[in-house]
């Protein structure tokens, strides 16, 4: 397995995020077309994939989406709340001229992290 970002949410599900351009490339290509799947909003923003089968918590989507954001771009250069998107693998496509780690989504739904949750899961 590429050597990807991992963590546990509280319930144990296991939660996968890319590093740079070339991992969020190989996360997405191995995602399952039913599998969540999280970025920010704004650009520079690991993909994070919860690897999980059947029904994901709120709870679980959330912890997934503090720890996307606490990667993200947009945390480290305002340190304010982040607004990450999540969707399904099977919403996830590219075009040919398009770079490397990056897609487009065909429909989202938002999530926003808080600041102080983003510190708090970062301690």
């Amino acid at each position: 397995m590429e050597k990807f970002r991992r963590f546990f949410t509280s319930s144990g599900k296991l939660i996968l995020a890319g590093k740079d351009a070339e991992t969020n490339e190989k996360l997405v290509e191995q995602t399952g077309k039913d599998e969540i799947v999280l970025h920010t909003k704004q650009a520079g923003s690991p993909f994070v994939s919860i690897k999980a089968e059947g029904k994901i918590s709120k709870k679980d989507l959330k912890e997934a989406a503090i720890f996307c954001a606490l990667y993200s771009r947009d945390w480290k250069k305002n340190k304010k709340d982040v607004e990450v998107h999540w969707f399904k693998g099977k919403d996830i496509f590219k075009n040919k001229e398009m770079k490397l780690g990056t897609f487009l989504v065909k429909k989202f739904k938002a999530i926003n992290v808080k600041k102080e949750e983003i510190e708090k899961f970062g301690k």
